[in-house]
């Protein structure tokens, strides 16, 4: 994750705030229960690439007599893993 944890609090909050302040949106539920939910929603887009990263490295593990022979480059290896999985999921990091 790009951003530390203790901001995501503040940026839910913020978020709301601004939405609420323009009309955008209309509470139908608490507000706290509003935030504790964009809290959540931005945390798990946040980790997205952080669970792609974790996946590419098992998948990467099947490789490792080869890469630690020198015969694959593990970080050249790692991004093409990871563009081609991007594409294919199309994901936004």
């Amino acid at each position: 994750m790009r951003i530390p944890k203790t901001w995501i609090p503040y940026i839910a909050s913020n978020i709301i705030e601004n939405l609420l302040k323009k009309n955008m949106i209309e509470m139908t539920v608490p507000k706290e229960q509003l935030l504790k939910e964009a809290e959540q929603l931005i945390l798990d887009e946040l980790m997205v690439e952080d669970r792609l990263n974790e996946e590419i490295r098992e998948l990467l593990k099947k490789y490792e007599a080869e890469i630690e022979k020198g015969k694959l480059d593990y970080r050249k290896l790692f991004e093409m893993t990871k563009q081609k999985l991007v594409k294919q999921r199309n994901l936004v990091l």
